[in-house]
């Protein structure tokens, strides 16, 4: 068993393992109990009622956090020419097609979110392999499948995320930044959690959100009384 340093049992005792916190509570809490030297993400954890493993019961979508994530997303447009000033203006960071292509091709994924359009998806399609299993595939559902450039981009860098349920039913989710008001990190999981009851699948029985928890990267976690948040 991992021995716990001076500091996490600092910020462990400050946590009641038998109490479940109001969400104003918990987004003060979490403060106070992140470890980490830098500037720690604060990560939400939400565990569904749902069986991922049945497609009429997959939760995915996107919402835009109105505080943003205080991270820096870096943002790649796979555009042809006459896209590329539209992303470029609206911040992208990396922009182009087949020099990116084949970059990726070669193994570079040094990206948070990737913008595309409807034609440019079929070149895509071969690097599936790299891109799927670190979340970089463009989906349409997700809005990063669009003619609108532009907006995707200027949505992406202002906090817009994009979260699907794992297999064991839980969405994980950053919304915030340890550095963060209290208050901007409630309204960020407010946001989140409205979003996935407003998606709740109709194939889905018995309770629907089952626990939630917010954590920093480094310290305990804490649980959220559901009662707080409907």
């Amino acid at each position: 068993m991992a021995t716990l340093t001076k500091k996490m049992k600092e910020a462990t005792s400050l946590v009641d393992e038998n109490k479940a916190y109001s969400l104003e509570e918990a987004s003060s809490l979490i403060k106070k109990v992140s470890i980490s030297k830098f500037d720690g993400s604060i990560d939400l954890a939400v565990r569904l009622g749902v069986d991922p493993r049945k497609a009429n019961q997959m939760v995915r979508g996107v919402v835009s956090l109105p505080h943003g994530t205080g991270k820096d997303t870096k943002v790649l447009a796979l555009v042809t020419p006459d896209k590329e000033q539209e992303a470029k203006d609206a911040g992208a960071d990396f922009v182009g097609l087949d020099e990116y292509l084949e970059k990726i091709k070669n193994g570079w994924t040094e990206v948070d979110v990737i913008v595309t359009m409807p034609s440019v998806m079929g070149k895509l399609g071969p690097l599936g392999r790299i891109l799927g299993p670190r979340g970089l595939m463009p989906n349409p559902k997700t809005g990063t499948v669009t003619m609108e450039i532009g907006k995707a981009v200027s949505e992406v860098k202002a906090g817009k995320i994009d979260f699907r349920v794992d297999k064991y039913g839980i969405v994980h989710a950053a919304i915030g930044k340890v550095s963060f008001e209290s208050d901007k990190i409630k309204e960020n999981a407010s946001e989140l959690i409205t979003t996935l009851v407003k998606m709740k699948p109709q194939a889905a029985k018995g309770t629907y959100i089952k626990s939630i928890y917010l954590s920093p990267t480094m310290g305990p976690s804490i649980a959220v009384d559901l009662k707080s948040v409907n």
